[in-house]
């Protein structure tokens, strides 16, 4: 049992996390006002894990977003639509399709992630690069006990039983 201490500390991450999750959602609402074209993060997020970790099948694709396969696929329809993802033949199983990105999804991933990274750098510009340092090494660390704790508390498959 965490003592009051401890606990003081989560509810301060805790707020600073919620703080954190409505800023990011305010500017994505923004910018989505901004730019009625642009592809909603979460249909963003399918065409990440393409460009990153290469044609897959939609199956594989719904476990890596923890999606449903049926989402999963109005999803891939809107980004084959845009052009930036296509459906091929899978060579081991030709009765299979892979998705992948296109040079063009691959394109609009590298812009965006570009002005990401420059924002992000903009933001803490002014902090002295060891600070730097220690928030990446202390960000990286709480996302792994973050996916740590979730999965070792996931609820395993009953098989239906």
């Amino acid at each position: 049992m965490p003592s009051e201490a401890e606990l003081a500390i989560a509810d301060e991450v805790g707020n600073q996390l919620m703080r954190l999750v409505r800023l990011v959602e305010r500017k994505q609402a923004q910018y989505q006002a901004e730019h009625p074209d642009a592809v909603e993060r979460a249909t963003y997020l399918l065409l990440v894990h393409l460009v990153k970790d290469g044609p897959r099948r939609a199956g594989a694709l719904a476990e890596a977003v923890h999606s449903d396969p049926s989402t999963i696929s109005r999803q891939i329809g809107h980004l084959v639509r845009l052009g930036l993802v296509e459906r091929t033949a899978d060579p081991v199983d030709g009765r299979a399709t892979l998705l992948a990105a296109t040079a063009e999804g691959k394109r609009v991933f590298e812009e965006n992630r570009r002005v990401r990274i420059e924002s992000i750098a903009d933001m803490l510009g002014g902090w002295p690069e060891g600070d730097r340092r220690s928030f990446v090494d202390l960000l990286t660390r709480f996302a792994g006990a973050f996916e740590n704790y979730h999965r070792s508390r996931a609820v395993p498959d009953s098989g239906g039983s």
